[in-house]
């Protein structure tokens, strides 16, 4: 039975990392809840919106970025995900995939309800994967949603042999600066550590500070504007870790379905992300 818990203000991000931290010890799997958070009418911050926009290489205007709405459901995936009857805990749940369908643009003058919930427990090589969906209505209309995919890995294996790959050519090259984490952390929301210094990520077995998986996804997108059709799916896999600072080579082409892209190392030439854009 689905168990809906309507919220009228966001949660708050800050408390609920700190509840992370502090009772993800002892979560080892299970069935996944059947709650269903939603928010009503959720007003667009113009003045949050353009910050976004300017850490994510966005133009300005009065539609939103097609990633945007996942920021607005952020704070209802953590809460949801801190939930004493979640199986898995949230420290060290690696996001793997993202698929976003915008239906219609949303503008700044919307205000969407919003739905989050869980689903699709399944296994994978190298432990459990689920998946969480948001969903943006307007009135009864369906007119974004999206499929965060998450990896739980057993133990702390490591994540397997990687094959070698050639990079595409880089169409563009872009400076990613150390700071990049903190900064989309100030406008996601997402303080995870491991985006936020070197010396935080250390602790989690990271040389330094990486790059979050929707800020390179954001990243990318920024660079078909003007492009795209007003209803389109975008769905990428995240790879490798984009260490802070480095340079990463971006390419995108077009293929009969719409649009593959892949972000890289622009030294190495190893994978950041690949995706689809299809509309």
């Amino acid at each position: 039975m689905t168990h809906t818990r309507e919220l009228d203000a966001p949660p708050n991000l800050l408390a609920l990392y700190g509840k992370a931290a502090i009772t993800g010890i002892g979560r080892n799997g299970g069935s996944l809840p059947s709650t269903v958070y939603t928010r009503p009418s959720v007003a667009i911050d113009q003045e949050h919106l353009s910050r976004y926009a300017k850490v994510c290489g966005f133009r300005l205007t009065d539609q939103l970025p097609v990633t945007y709405p996942h920021i607005l459901g952020f704070p209802l995936q953590v809460k949801l995900m801190t939930d004493s009857d979640f199986p898995f805990p949230l420290v060290g749940t690696v996001h793997a995939a993202n698929r976003i369908t915008q239906l219609r643009p949303l503008h700044v003058t919307d205000a969407p309800q919003l739905r989050v919930r869980v689903e699709n427990l399944r296994d994978h090589p190298k432990g459990k994967q689920f998946d969480v969906i948001t969903e943006a209505l307007l009135g009864e209309d369906l007119v974004w949603h999206s499929t965060s995919t998450y990896l739980r890995r057993k133990g702390s294996g490591s994540s397997g042999e990687k094959k070698a790959t050639e990079a595409p050519k880089a169409q563009a090259e872009w400076y990613v600066p150390d700071d990049i984490g903190r900064r989309y952390g100030e406008v996601s929301g997402d303080r995870n550590p491991i985006h936020l210094h070197a010396l935080t990520a250390k602790l989690f077995g990271f040389p330094r500070a990486i790059a979050h998986g929707m800020w390179t996804k954001a990243r990318s997108i920024a660079a078909f504007e003007g492009r795209l059709p007003d209803a389109y799916t975008v769905d990428v896999s995240f790879k490798l870790p984009v260490m802070l600072p480095s340079k990463v080579g971006f390419a995108g082409v077009r293929t009969d379905a719409g649009w593959a892209f892949d972000l890289f190392n622009a030294r190495g030439g190893k994978p950041h992300l690949t995706g689809t854009i299809t509309g």
